[in-house]
């Protein structure tokens, strides 16, 4: 009898654990790695740390306050950490699978092309900067529940917080399979990758500073055409500002999100498969 392919799950974790072995091979470069991410985002976390000594909080309204805002920024850095250990590396080689001819042995595999392309690497130092996330998270929420106004942590809070993480990285992961598709037709397509940088910037704020004349249109933009905005916002909204606490804007936001992450998906798997099919082997 022919034997069972392997699950996707179980190629997955090969594939994680591969990567593993290989950044262990060099294991000075990975500490290096990890050390230089880390330092990074505590320069990143040094910068808010001068500008909540002039300010009380960041956005129009109420704004968001010191730690509420220590929330969000742990969060920009657990899914930029996750999308750029996982889904980084693989997207950037795309178009030199292409280039070289190796995307025809990807394409005879007995698996979901875009799953192997997508997850076949693993950059385990970025996910350095999740731990110091997490570390950041917890002491925020520390202090946000010791507050004159204390946060309460409900059950909820704390299943829908990964829940719309993962939402978030969904939609950064399909905005750049979708530019990485690209490659089929562009070639070498580095300025898009670029573009997908430029973009992401805009998720890394809060929509409060998004108003006024110039402001609202771009909120209304990368919040329902390029749903960037959500990608954070949502999530840390969901711990720092509970939507049971929040206006209704707030709550249909949350609902728009899961729409929009499925939309994303959808949008990145119908354009790489439509990519698949304009792509000519290298021994055509």
């Amino acid at each position: 009898m022919p034997e069972h392919s392997p699950s996707y799950l179980h190629v997955m974790l090969t594939f994680m654990r591969n990567s593993l072995v290989r950044d262990m091979s060099y294991r000075s470069n990975f500490w290096i790695e990890c050390f230089a991410s880390t330092i990074w985002v505590l320069m990143n976390l040094g910068f808010y740390l001068v500008i909540f000594q002039f300010v009380v909080s960041i956005g129009y309204g109420t704004g968001w306050g010191k730690y509420q805002y220590f929330v969000f920024l742990a969060t920009t850095m657990i899914i930029n950490s996750i999308v750029q250990a996982f889904f980084m590396p693989n997207a950037e080689e795309f178009s030199e699978l292409i280039r070289t001819g190796r995307l025809d042995f990807a394409l005879l595999k007995p698996i979901d092309t875009q799953f192997l392309i997508s997850l076949q690497k693993v950059s385990w130092s970025s996910l350095a900067t999740t731990f110091v996330g997490l570390i950041l998270l917890s002491f925020s929420l520390w202090k946000l529940t010791e507050g004159e106004e204390p946060l309460k942590l409900t059950a909820v809070m704390f299943l829908l917080y990964p829940f719309y993480i993962a939402c978030g990285v969904a939609i950064m992961y399909s905005l750049m399979i979708a530019l990485a598709a690209t490659s089929v037709w562009l070639g070498r397509n580095q300025n898009l990758y670029d573009f997908w940088f430029y973009i992401t910037n805009f998720s890394r704020y809060p929509m409060e500073i998004y108003d006024g004349r110039y402001g609202l249109p771009l909120r209304w933009f990368f919040t329902f055409i390029i749903p960037v905005l959500i990608v954070v916002n949502v999530p840390a909204r969901i711990m720092a500002r509970p939507l049971a606490e929040a206006s209704l804007w707030q709550g249909g936001l949350a609902l728009f999100a899961v729409v929009a992450t499925a939309g994303s998906f959808w949008g990145s798997r119908w354009l790489f498969t439509r990519a698949l099919r304009s792509y000519r082997s290298a021994s055509s």
